[in-house]
């Protein structure tokens, strides 16, 4: 390279880590316009943009492939808690709800039901899938990507109706999956815990996932835990039936029972992945953990009238071994509640758990949320958290939702953390299997294909880290905490985070699949 060469960025004196799995090795890295131009020693260069990275590791930017920032994506200080962590790229459209395709009383539904995991949406419908992007695209700090909810689909084309698919519904549902692959989607998702996806049966799903190609189908499955035996070989069916690669999200629970699971399925020829993020709390809607399947929660007004009546009297008492294990996050008109144990709160409202839960369902619309404990939650779940995230199928997740006053820490940390304690403190990675997990395996998995490696030609979107700072902050308590140890990130060449502070540049891009 000629001496006074000029580009638009220069990262100079880090040690590069190029999402390969290769070890990290010393090299400049220059930018032009919003790619990668040149890498290695480049002495007497110049740009108006310096960031000098001695001391300090130079990353892809990492492809968070499970982010409930669908709505709350646009809020700063959301993109500075994903930046401060080192994630560029969120995939939305998780869980099977977000808010396209469909009409504004589909958009209006999957806003309300899942308004404690996604937020609200200021726009009305109806939506499409480019309208959606359109919104992203330039829009906020971070890239974007979303994946095709099916809940939302078949919202739009049944409503909340627990019948069987028929061939018209069918047929309607796979026009909106065609139509939205090709506006831009990376995927299909399902969510079959949640409503009306927990309707679908695997025909239905199989069905819908035709015409996904090399794209993923992505699924919080019917069953976890002890259970994930049920909700894997329905991952299996749909998969020999449609020939669909899957990625699993948030594969919770007990190891020994779900990595023989992953490695039967992997062994059965099924292209599968899946994410887990670095906790042993979730967080969910309290309607999901606390309502029996009889009570039909796509249909608010019918639901209400079920808990407010004496229909559920036999229920509640079946709950007394849940309830220690719910921290309130998101309860809109009873903020007080908000961070107290479903148990205190009971109790500073002078009422049993169950009736506590009752009110909290009935003022809240069913919009509450909870952060809830695993059964096995201790030593062995944590040990359990480290095998999966060892797996050679993992990809980085958090699963993060930044809705209300308390929410689990995992948006907040959940990167920061892989990095600071299952890298430098645990080693369960090395820095180059870092890379690799939060950065590589899912930007390929997800058809970013310009994205998660440090090389020439490639998007520039890049992360400077201090490795022996790196770490999350973020914990039940104070769940709002910034990560630390990131100090500079571009996005599509763009400096979005300098100092670790926001620059107030907006470049991140609605990506689709390439």
């Amino acid at each position: 390279m000629n001496p006074g060469v000029s580009f638009d960025v220069l990262i100079t004196g880090g040690e590069v880590l190029d999402g390969t799995g290769a070890p990290p090795y010393r090299a400049d890295v220059a930018i032009v316009d919003d790619k990668i131009a040149v890498l290695g020693g480049l002495p007497g260069a110049w740009a108006p943009t310096v960031i000098d990275a001695t001391g300090r590791l130079v990353t892809p930017g990492f492809v968070d492939c499970h982010a409930h920032g669908d709505a709350a994506v646009f809020d700063p200080a959301v993109q500075l808690a994903a930046l401060r962590q080192g994630v560029t790229t969120f995939v939305l459209g998780q869980d099977g709800l977000s808010f396209a395709p469909g009409s504004a009383a589909t958009v209006a539904y999957a806003s309300r039901y899942f308004a404690a995991v996604n937020g609200a949406l200021t726009a009305e419908g109806p939506l499409t899938v480019a309208e959606l992007l359109a919104g992203y695209d330039r829009a906020v700090a971070l890239n974007t990507a979303y994946l095709l909810p099916h809940g939302t689909i078949r919202y739009d084309v049944m409503g909340p109706s627990p019948e069987r698919a028929g061939r018209d519904d069918l047929a309607a549902m796979l026009r909106h999956v065609e139509r939205g692959l090709s506006e831009g989607a990376v995927g299909l998702s399902s969510g079959l815990e949640y409503l009306p996806g927990r309707y679908a049966d695997a025909e239905e799903l199989a069905a819908l996932c035709a015409p996904l190609g090399e794209l993923p189908y992505v699924t919080h499955m019917r069953a976890y835990g002890e259970r994930a035996g049920e909700g894997m070989a329905e991952v299996l069916e749909i998969a020999r039936r449609s020939g669909a690669r899957v990625h699993v999200s948030h594969l919770h629970g007990p190891a020994g029972v779900l990595l023989p699971l992953v490695e039967g399925a992997l062994g059965e020829g099924v292209d599968l992945t899946f994410d887990t993020y670095p906790y042993q709390r979730g967080n969910t809607i309290l309607a999901m953990v606390a309502l029996p399947p009889s009570v039909p929660g796509a249909e608010p007004e019918t639901a209400m009238k079920m808990i407010a009546s004496d229909e559920l009297d036999d229920w509640w008492p079946t709950l007394g071994e849940v309830w220690p294990r719910l921290t309130i996050s998101h309860a809109p008109g009873l903020e007080w509640a908000e961070g107290l144990s479903l148990e205190a709160a009971a109790e500073r409202a002078g009422s049993a758990p169950a009736a506590f839960c009752r009110r909290l369902l009935v003022e809240t619309r069913l919009e509450a949320g909870v952060v809830i404990a695993r059964p096995d939650e201790g030593p062995q779940g944590d040990d359990s958290v480290r095998q999966m995230l060892r797996h050679p199928a993992h990809t980085g997740g958090s699963d993060g939702i930044y809705v209300g006053g308390h929410p689990h820490p995992r948006g907040f940390g959940a990167f920061a953390r892989y990095l600071g304690r299952h890298v430098r403190e645990l080693g369960d990675w090395t820095w180059a299997n870092a890379s690799l997990h939060l950065a590589a395996r899912p930007a390929r998995r997800f058809g970013l294909g310009d994205r998660g490696l440090i090389r020439r030609g490639y998007a520039a979107d890049v992360v400077v880290l201090d490795p022996g700072k790196v770490g999350d902050r973020a914990t039940y308590a104070a769940p709002r905490t910034l990560a630390e140890g990131v100090g500079d990130v571009l996005v599509a060449g763009v400096p979005v985070l300098a100092g670790g502070e926001l620059t107030g540049a907006t470049p991140g891009r609605a990506l689709r699949a390439s």
